[in-house]
């Protein structure tokens, strides 16, 4: 096969795969993923993408009679350039690895908001090398992936899924604030009802843990829309 077949097939070979790898991404930026999802995917897809652009640089490269020639002479000494590429690479590849890890383990993910040696900010790119974290003052840290796999992080954003429903009622201090307390603590199992503050009048808190987000806006609706008649019922309000 001509020189110049083989150099038109790695470059379409490279062409397809970084076409795709952006087609790809367009998809799914179409689709509210899971921040777990959407880390995992983007270290693979670059990982994958990476590794075929490399082969196939490679592969054009080789098909050339003169690199060709030095490549013969550099694996006649592989051991010397093994080392040597080794101990300069280690690094790099140390990070390479720590991406990989933390896209499957994830410890973070994208759009957390984390704390780095004393540092706030959200997660805002996890590349295979480095992760940039954006701070409250729009820089960003720069962090090697080696660095974060092996560190201390403290993760505000990974935490238990179960949310409280909470709402307040202003209660006038001449009313009997116990009878109150003991009515509204009927309005749902579980509910933690107690006096929060007594400036003016008695704020009473109505709180229940629930599985997730959503209920947790449904109970604070249902339960604004029960504690007033309730206590009208009871001839708190007028």
């Amino acid at each position: 096969m001509p020189l110049w077949q083989r150099l038109v097939i790695v470059a379409v070979v490279m062409l397809i795969t970084t076409v795709v790898a952006r087609l790809i991404d367009r998809r799914i930026a179409r689709h509210d993923l899971a921040p777990e999802a959407m880390t995992r995917y983007r270290i693979v897809r670059r990982s994958v993408t990476a590794t075929i652009l490399f082969v196939a640089l490679l592969s054009a490269l080789l098909v050339i009679p003169q690199v060709r020639a030095v490549a013969g002479g550099l694996l006649a000494s592989s051991a010397v350039l093994g080392i040597v590429v080794g101990f300069a690479s280690q690094r790099t590849l140390g990070n390479f690895v720590a991406g990989l890890l933390i896209a499957f383990t994830q410890p973070v993910r994208l759009g957390d908001e984390v704390v780095i040696e004393g540092t706030g900010g959200v997660v805002e790119e996890i590349g295979l090398i480095y992760t940039f974290v954006r701070i409250e003052n729009g820089d960003r840290l720069v962090i090697p992936n080696e660095k974060l796999a092996s560190d201390t992080i403290r993760n505000s954003t990974i935490r238990s899924r179960e949310k409280v429903a909470e709402i307040s009622i202003q209660v006038p201090l001449g009313r009997d604030v116990g009878a109150v307390v003991d009515r509204l603590s009927r309005l749902t199992p579980d509910a933690e009802v107690f006096v929060g503050d007594l400036t003016g009048t008695a704020t009473v808190v109505v709180r229940a843990r629930v599985e997730d987000e959503p209920a947790a806006e449904k109970l604070e609706r249902e339960l604004r829309r029960r504690a007033p008649e309730l206590l009208r019922a009871e001839g708190v309000y007028a």
